[in-house]
């Protein structure tokens, strides 16, 4: 090891392994030295006091430091990708209930603070038990990925999707007070009945119900969820009477 006379810095010079190329080993060592060089520099550590052990001491430390910044990233993609499953429904490739009320939270947040109001709508899809009864439940499935995908297909970047359970889904419309509200979520019960599920070669319309709330300022999760459901409960009755399930 050769210590120079400039303060905070230290030049090595080690044995190059065999086989390597000369450009090989300058390479390493230029990096070694520099990562070195660093490290002295934040520690301040004198020239004369840059002992071999010393050395191999700083290395050793770094490398650790490397392997922990390294385990970290690990740990930290493993998280955001355990979210992302606890987000997202079991069936569709859409978010959940949790991810949903999440969003909600955060947008009534915003209604809170730039008093901009957004509209929830919540779908809850008719005639579910018969496609299930007549064609089975893979079926039934197709049927939920085929709104699924209207959904997605049809509402901005900016708006949230989810499935709220079974046969239901929330809408989050973003920005969107009562009258754009109303008529974006008319929009979407019209896609989902114009658009038939082919099943086996056979056109299955789908039904639906739908009932709209635009929250404001002050408004809950559960709250704002509860008065859509209740609208769409009436919605139901007014298409197929008080005896609908």
């Amino acid at each position: 090891m050769k210590v120079t006379s400039t303060p905070g810095v230290v030049r090595t010079a080690p044995a190059r392994p065999a086989g390597r190329t000369e450009r090989t080993s300058s390479a390493t060592e230029t990096g070694t030295v520099r990562r070195i060089e660093d490290t002295v520099q934040v520690l301040g550590i004198p020239p004369e006091e840059m002992t071999e052990r010393v050395q191999h001491a700083i290395l050793s430390l770094m490398q650790e430091v490397d392997n922990l910044r390294q385990e970290l990233d690990r740990t930290n993609r493993r998280l955001r990708e355990m979210e992302d499953v606890a987000d997202t429904d079991a069936l569709l490739p859409i978010p959940n209930r949790r991810a949903f009320v999440r969003e909600l939270s955060r947008m009534i947040s915003f209604a809170e603070r730039y008093g901009t109001p957004s509209t929830l709508m919540f779908i809850d899809l008719n005639d579910m038990k018969m496609i299930n009864d007549k064609f089975g439940h893979e079926s039934g499935d197709k049927a939920l990925f085929h709104v699924a995908r209207l959904l997605v297909d049809n509402v901005r970047t900016t708006d949230v999707i989810a499935r709220l359970g079974g046969d239901e889904f929330g809408v989050i419309l973003a920005q969107a007070d009562e009258s754009v509200g109303a008529e974006k979520s008319k929009a979407l019960a019209d896609i989902i009945t114009n658009n038939p599920l082919n099943i086996d070669g056979e056109q299955i319309n789908m039904s639906l119900a739908f009932g709209t709330y635009t929250f404001r300022s002050g408004d809950k999760p559960d709250d704002a969820l509860d008065k859509a459901d209740k609208a769409m409960y009436e919605n139901k009755r007014d298409m197929k009477g008080d005896n609908v399930r």
